[in-house]
């Protein structure tokens, strides 16, 4: 065998000549895939069995994680490389594939009565905690480097952007055990909302720490970075708002819910599409999928048929479902799969003290100024966050995939060793915190069992005349004019028990709806000037009274805005 047949054999067998292969590249490809779903499909039927045994001790996320480690370590000592390199983490997956489900699906669902009851508190923890984590973060690990342990020295900009990177957190498996347990839902919900909009900041942050680097930081630096950040995040959430109501429009103005199918399908495309024209504009995708998820369900919900509302629901919940299994196992494999990873073992040690250290600084001091901004004239405490509260959000403060995905836009001489430490220490984090969720609830008295308040958005407020209405019109049944119902009363307002003996839900023509709409318009004008002249104890209810009064019948189709339920 001469030399150059010596060499083919060992490219064969390091699978570089497979890549040139279609054949052969399409069938690793399905057994990646194969493997991939197994793996899924073992950690949807491990979850069955966690819940229907009612096992709280550890959660099914944790093991998907390590049965993610065990495969991805088998692949790695496997021979070949195409396997490998198909499984291993890409962050243009996880952005445009596994993450949108999950963001939409949390707005989607959100318990939006508790949420804005506690936005301020949701709010501080999400801006102002957020970046006194990644702050801290950065400077503690800027410390390091500067110290020149294990010959490793970053950057200012770099170290801030670590930081960023490791201040999104990712609590599913917390909030998926204060579901088990039914936590108050106060706690539940601070937790979960500070989730869904530290990701976003973090994003935002990150995103706008990368446009520095290489440059030289001062004050005017830092009064910019925060303008570009305030700019891009509240630009992304009025795209997902504007997409929202354009939504609810569009299915006030058409006779989509003829056609149930097609209806869902709309739906499910135009949130999609706000993440990712938001993107295109370099303004945070995330934020808009969000408040575009929040937007439909509060108005658009309303507009749809009885059909859209059960299939959009569930769609989104199952997509949301088998992305977050699949994150998991994904990060679980990423440990062993990701051959060009750079470990440094004290590195990693003082970042994951690090975290620790930066969680601690953004949960305990923000607890006890809201606790005095809480605190009434008589010294006593209302709405307070207890100190069993804040140790809980303390401990829910786990690294997802999200900072896993921004540390692969690390560039330079440091990007495999900032990689490696951002994936070994929120695997590390998942394991710590997520397997102990449980023992701490117990250790820290939280009460549990608590029924949850019923939100009014999560009701199907479907009438029976409304799903026959749906029935008929999705088989071709002629519009129903009110003149017909009884010609001896003119102009009688048209009730749902005329549609009872009907079965057909009323059409208004398209002039009629848009004359109604100019004169909601006006309404609106007037109202809005009462917001400024208000106190603001009252900016709230005014604003309930607002959102029903004129904003709803503005985009809602007028019967079934009377008959949905109020809060």
């Amino acid at each position: 065998m001469d030399a150059a047949s010596i060499v083919n054999v060992i490219r064969r067998a390091d699978g570089e000549e497979d890549d040139k292969d279609p054949a052969l590249q399409e069938l690793y490809s399905s057994w990646a895939l194969f493997i991939l779903l197994v793996l899924l499909i073992g950690a949807l039927l491990t979850s069955y069995y966690v819940q229907s045994k009612k096992i709280r001790a550890i959660h099914e996320t944790v093991i998907s994680v390590f049965v993610g480690m065990v495969v991805g370590l088998i692949i790695r000592v496997s021979p070949g490389l195409i396997i490998q390199n198909m499984v291993s983490f890409h962050s243009t997956y996880f952005f445009n594939v596994l993450l949108p489900p999950i963001i939409l699906n949390s707005g989607y669902e959100l318990h939006q009565s508790n949420f804005f009851r506690n936005i301020g508190t949701i709010l501080t923890f999400a801006f102002a905690g957020t970046f006194i984590s990644a702050v801290t973060l950065g400077i503690l690990v800027y410390i390091f480097s500067f110290l020149n342990f294990e010959n490793f020295h970053m950057s200012f900009v770099e170290a801030l952007s670590m930081g960023a990177t490791l201040s999104a957190t990712d609590p599913v498996t917390v909030l998926a055990i204060f579901n088990s347990y039914k936590v108050d839902q106060k706690l539940y919900t601070i937790i979960f909302g500070e989730s869904i909009l530290n990701d976003a900041v973090a994003i935002v942050m990150f995103e706008t720490l990368q446009q520095f680097q290489g440059k030289q930081l001062h004050l005017f630096t830092l009064f910019n970075g925060i303008t570009i950040f305030i700019i891009t995040f509240f630009i992304s959430l009025l795209i997902g708002v504007s997409v929202g109501l354009m939504t609810a429009l569009v299915l006030k103005y058409s006779y989509l819910r003829r056609y149930p199918h097609i209806e869902s399908c709309i739906i499910l495309l135009m949130a999609y599409a706000s993440y990712f024209f938001s993107n295109g504009c370099h303004m945070s995708g995330v934020v808009s999928l969000l408040f575009c998820g929040i937007t439909l369900k509060h108005y658009a919900f309303y507009n749809m048929s009885y059909k859209a509302k059960l299939s959009t629901k569930y769609v989104f919940r199952v997509l949301a479902q088998l992305s977050e299994n699949f994150i998991f196992i994904y990060l679980g494999m990423s440990l062993f799969t990701q051959v060009d990873l750079v470990y440094k073992p004290i590195f990693i040690l003082i970042t994951t003290i690090a975290v620790t250290a930066s969680r601690y600084m953004n949960v305990f001091p923000l607890s006890k100024l809201l606790n005095k901004f809480h605190r009434q004239r008589d010294g006593t405490l209302i709405d307070h966050i207890p100190y069993s509260y804040q140790m809980m959000l303390f401990w829910a403060g786990l690294r997802g995939a999200v900072g896993v995905a921004l540390a692969a836009g690390f560039e330079g001489e440091n990007a495999q060793t900032l990689k490696a430490t951002t994936l070994v220490v929120v695997v590390l984090s998942l394991i710590i915190f997520g397997g102990t969720t449980s023992r701490m609830l117990e250790i820290l008295n939280i009460e549990t069992g608590v029924a949850a308040d019923v939100d009014s958005d999560t009701e199907f407020s479907m009438l029976p005349w409304q799903a026959t209405a749906d029935y008929e019109l999705e088989n071709g049944a002629m519009e129903l004019s009110n003149a017909s119902l009884d010609s001896s009363v003119p102009d009688r307002p048209v009730v749902p028990e005329d549609y009872e003996h009907a079965g057909v839900l009323p059409e208004a023509s398209p002039s009629k709806k848009i004359s109604n709409t100019f004169e909601q318009y006006q309404k609106a004008a007037g109202a809005f000037n009462h917001f400024f002249h208000a106190s603001r104890d009252d900016q709230a209810q005014w604003f309930s009274r607002f959102d029903e009064e004129v904003i709803k019948p503005v985009l809602l189709e007028r019967d079934v805005s009377r008959s949905s339920p109020k809060k």
